[in-house]
């Protein structure tokens, strides 16, 4: 990987954890909403940017499957792997 975009990442990082630093300041210290001017520092726009952007995807939930269907699968993979046997054998 390139020397940049591992800076670049590591900078995304940064951004993140300052975000979330702002976000617990302002949670515990409420009055310090007040304190900046928007111009100088946009923290509401900091913040919402933040909560816009998920770390990661949320990971996949599979549907439960019933013990026929399960049974079902194994069976099928069964003859599928003996058929891979079998030609491979050849």
């Amino acid at each position: 990987m390139h020397l940049l975009e591992l800076a670049k990442r590591g900078e995304e990082v940064r951004a993140r954890f300052l975000a979330d630093e702002l976000k617990l300041l302002f949670s515990a210290f409420p009055h310090l909403h007040d304190a900046f001017d928007p111009d100088e520092l946009p923290v509401p726009f900091i913040l919402r940017v933040r909560a816009e952007r998920p770390m990661s995807a949320p990971p996949r939930k599979r549907k439960p499957m019933s013990p026929a269907a399960r049974k079902a699968v194994g069976e099928r993979m069964k003859r599928y792997w003996a058929a891979r046997r079998a030609a491979g054998d050849k």
